[in-house]
């Protein structure tokens, strides 16, 4: 078996020394080449590196291993020598909800703690896939990421969809508004919402006019909003469709959003991309 590499990223430095040894014991020939601890660190290294295979826990600060999966698969084709997408496999504490999805979607999956029995299925899998994978050319590299780009939206809207406690639909939206006299609490109506963007700790709340910060995490905004009114169009982005008034896609083959009473243009990820199939 030709030599490959792999990246792991695990919060729990002990289980991600027993995934290590694991590997090492199972596979001698893959080379771990980093382990990170959290999501944003999984993307950045793995985009640096290009690995052939990425182990992801399923949470981790900052981004949990889907998310972080989706950037990656996003930002993937950015650079003209990319390697074909590395083979995904998620860590995850035992969840008959997550396993059933990792199955559905044919995406394979590592449970806390490891498993030797179940690890050697993997990376039997994994050595299969790696061997029949082919060099993907820069015409069909786009092509080549549609199933996993896929697999991934699936798991996350199912992650989305998973039972949690019922929420009221937001009408108004308790938000700070910055300036020079000071700073003002205002009830915004959900109607006069543009769209909703994610930056550091706080989210951005854009009307026609006004610019407003909430504390509310944006996952936690998607369980209260009606899907049909606010479409997530980027891993931090949420807006009004019926607010979208151009569609445009630039040199790099990148969709980007207009909206009414808006200036700047909104990047759409590959992810989201299908919401736009005329494009």
């Amino acid at each position: 078996m030709s030599d490959f590499t792999a990246l792991i990223a695990e919060d729990e430095p002990l289980l991600a020394q027993a995934l290590q040894a694991e590997l090492r014991r199972q596979w001698p020939s893959l080379q771990v080449i980093a382990v990170v601890s959290d999501g944003l660190s999984a993307t950045r290294r793995a985009l640096e590196l290009q690995p052939d295979v990425v182990f992801l826990d399923i949470r981790m600060p900052g981004q949990t291993g889907l998310e972080a999966a989706a950037e990656l698969a996003d930002l993937w084709l950015t650079e003209k020598d990319s390697r074909p997408f590395p083979a995904l496999v998620f860590v995850t504490a035992y969840d008959q909800y997550a396993v059933q999805a990792f199955e559905a979607q044919a995406i394979d999956y590592v449970l806390k703690p490891v498993q030797a029995d179940r690890l050697a299925k993997t990376v039997q899998r994994l050595q299969q896939a790696l061997a029949a994978r082919q060099p993907a050319s820069s015409t069909d590299a786009e092509a080549a990421l549609a199933p996993t780009l896929n697999q991934l939206r699936q798991l996350l809207s199912g992650a989305a969809a998973a039972p949690t406690p019922a929420m009221a639909p937001l009408k108004l939206i308790q938000a700070s508004l910055s300036s020079a006299a000071g700073q003002t609490i205002r009830m915004v109506p959900i109607d006069e919402v543009l769209y909703f963007e994610a930056a550091d700790k706080y989210v951005r709340v854009l009307t026609t006019d006004h610019e407003y910060l909430i504390r509310t995490p944006l996952k936690d905004l998607l369980a209260q909003l009606d899907p049909q009114v606010f479409w997530q169009v980027h891993r931090g982005t949420l807006v009004r469709a019926d607010a979208i008034d151009t569609v445009t896609r630039d040199e790099a083959s990148k969709l980007r959003l207009a909206l009414h009473g808006r200036s700047e243009r909104l990047p759409v990820s590959r992810l989201y991309a299908h919401l736009f199939k005329a494009m």
